[in-house]
C-alpha cells in the first residue's frame, strides 16, 4: 500500500512537472494570451477581448531574453503587435505598425502620411472633431539627433494631430492605435525596438464585458 501511494505521488508530480514545462514552452515559443485593457484599438479590438499572440512568426527568442536566435519574418505595415512598452518594459502594449525601418512619416491635421502618400485605412477611427494646431516651433523635418527630445513621453497634445517628417531608424518601428484620438502611442513616446516586439496578434478566443454580456460573435475573429 505504501509503495503504491509513493508511486502515485511520484507519477502525479511527474505529470505536473511535464505539464508545467510544456506550458512554459508554449508560452515562450508558440503563443501567448493577451487581454485588451483599454480602448486604444477600438473598433478593431474591444475592451475585454482575449487574444492569442503568435510568438514565433517574427522569430524564436532565447528564453528569458529579447535576443532573437532564429529569425523568421519581419514585422510589416498594419501588423497588430504586442510589445514591451518602452517607458516600462514590464508592461505589454498592443498597437498597429504604421512605420517600418526606412519609412518617412508625417502627420498633418491628424492625417498620416507615409513616404509622401496619405494613409487611409478602414480600421482607423477619430472620435474628436478637435484638431490641435501645429506649434510654430515644430520643424518641417525632425533630424534624428532630436528624436529623443521630441519623443519624450510628456505628451503635448499637439503631437496627437501634428508631427514633423521623421525617418524610422533601422531596427525600430512606429506604432499607433486604431482609435487615433484615444491612443497613447509612438506619437508621444517614440519607436518600438525590434527586440521588444513579443508577437503578432492572431485571433480573439474569448470576448466579454461581463458575465451577462459575453460577445459570442467576436469569438474566433481573425485580427486584421
Amino acid at each position: 500500500m505504501k509503495k503504491d501511494l509513493t508511486r502515485s505521488v511520484r507519477e502525479t508530480l511527474e505529470i505536473l512537472v511535464v505539464a508545467g514545462l510544456l506550458a512554459l514552452f508554449i508560452r515562450t515559443f508558440i503563443v501567448q494570451a493577451f487581454k485588451i485593457p483599454s480602448g486604444s484599438m477600438l473598433e478593431t479590438l474591444q475592451i475585454g477581448d482575449h487574444l492569442l499572440v503568435s510568438k514565433f512568426l517574427y522569430g524564436v527568442k532565447m528564453p528569458f531574453t529579447d535576443h532573437i536566435i532564429v529569425p523568421v519574418t519581419d514585422p510589416d505595415h498594419n501588423d497588430v503587435i504586442v510589445f514591451e512598452y518602452p517607458e516600462n518594459p514590464d508592461v505589454d502594449f498592443i498597437k498597429r505598425i504604421v512605420g517600418v525601418p526606412g519609412d518617412t512619416l508625417e502627420i498633418r491635421g491628424k492625417q498620416l502620411y507615409r513616404n509622401g502618400k496619405p494613409v487611409n485605412e478602414d480600421f482607423t477611427q477619430y472620435t474628436s472633431g478637435m484638431v490641435y494646431p501645429r506649434p510654430a516651433s515644430m520643424p518641417d523635418v525632425l533630424p534624428p539627433d532630436q528624436y529623443d527630445e521630441y519623443f519624450n513621453g510628456k505628451g503635448r497634445m499637439s503631437h496627437r494631430d501634428q508631427m514633423p517628417k521623421i525617418t524610422v531608424p533601422e531596427g525600430k518601428y512606429f506604432v499607433m492605435g486604431d482609435n487615433r484620438d484615444g491612443s497613447h502611442d509612438s506619437r508621444f513616446w517614440g519607436f518600438v525596438d525590434r527586440d521588444a516586439i513579443e508577437g503578432k496578434a492572431l485571433f480573439i478566443y474569448w470576448s466579454w464585458e461581463s458575465l451577462t454580456d459575453i460577445r459570442f460573435g467576436r469569438i474566433g475573429t481573425i485580427i486584421e
